[in-house]
């Protein structure tokens, strides 16, 4: 039910960004359309969804584009995203690592349409690929929880065995050994991105198990782990968008994936060079990709907020290297 109410408000908020262009042609050739087929939760998600969402908004409003969007809870990608093509986009993109085979398929048999590929790699020319660096901003949330743990245990939750989530995973643990090597890191795979009472019962073991900082890489799944935290009275740190206001009692600080700039600042290049010249990109601390959102409910004191900057700068010089295999 809260999912529906999120999803219904940011639908009725972003009615009007919405390209109402028919299947046929575009309202205006002098005007730039996108295309995007949302992950498997669709909106509503506050994560990831709604931070790609935001920076079409952004677009839409600086810079005059047009866009429209689908979303398949069913998993037929291919229909959804035949759809977008149909509709003469200057750019269609796939938001997500699971909508990647659907991409591939119909790329092949659009060759002339330009494809963007959000969380996966994609060797086809008319594929455009970003990648995140989601263990460099982990490291850093890893840091938060173990300088704020009491017992030292900590939980992290997995919406799927992949590598975009194994990436969030060892970048948390990494993190919190660098400063508590001796702390313990509790694993769970949820194996699903969209069922808010899942992750809350996952979480729900982990802090019975002694956690007190939950980590969710889970989509809406991770939502009810931070709310289950919530309940408890621990801390847990969000993933994607700054999810504080999820749990306001428990959130000290999120992973920020920046999606919301990749998207505005591809966009920007759309409009302003006609194309986008590069094949792919990969966005970490140096790109400002990936970041912490605000530190909240606690405060880091003076020592361990320097500490979290000199890790910064040594991923950034690469003297600090993380380990995602």
């Amino acid at each position: 039910m809260k999912k529906f109410i999120l999803i219904l408000l940011v639908m009725m908020l972003s009615a009007a960004g919405c390209s109402s262009a028919s299947s046929e042609e575009k309202p205006d050739e002098n005007i730039q359309t996108i295309g995007i087929l949302l992950s498997d939760t669709g909106l509503g998600d506050g994560s990831f969804n709604d931070s790609a969402f935001r920076g079409l908004e952004r677009a839409r409003d600086e810079l005059g584009i047009l866009f429209d969007y689908r979303e398949a809870p069913d998993g037929n990608f291919e229909e959804a995203l035949e759809e977008l093509v149909a509709q003469d986009h200057d750019l269609v993109i796939g938001l997500g690592f699971s909508i990647q085979e659907a991409l591939e398929k119909v790329a092949k048999e659009h060759p002339k349409q330009q494809f963007l590929l959000i969380d996966g790699s994609s060797e086809l020319d008319n594929i455009i690929s970003i990648t995140f660096k989601e263990q460099e901003g982990s490291f850093l949330v890893g840091m938060v929880a173990a300088m704020k743990s009491k017992s030292n245990k900590l939980g992290f939750i997995g919406g799927a065995d992949a590598p975009v989530i194994h990436r969030f995973e060892k970048g948390f643990e990494q993190g919190a050994k660098y400063v508590n090597p001796s702390i313990t890191i509790l694993k769970d795979n949820a194996n699903n991105f969209g069922d808010a009472a899942l992750g809350s019962s996952i979480a729900e073991k982990q802090i019975e198990q002694g956690a007190d900082f939950i980590y969710p890489a889970a989509g809406f799944t991770g939502v009810g782990s931070i709310q289950a935290a919530q309940k408890a009275g621990i801390y847990s740190g969000g993933v994607d968008s700054d999810q504080y206001f999820i749990a306001e009692k428990s959130v000290v600080t999120s992973m920020l994936k920046k999606i919301d700039n990749a998207v505005f600042n591809l966009t920007q290049q759309l409009v302003s060079e006609g194309s986008i010249s590069e094949s792919s990109f990969e966005l970490g601390l140096k790109e400002d990709g990936v970041g912490l959102a605000p530190v909240r409910i606690t405060e880091l004191t003076d020592e361990e907020s320097k500490k979290i900057k000199e890790a910064t700068d040594k991923i950034i010089s690469g003297e600090v290297s993380i380990e995602t295999n």
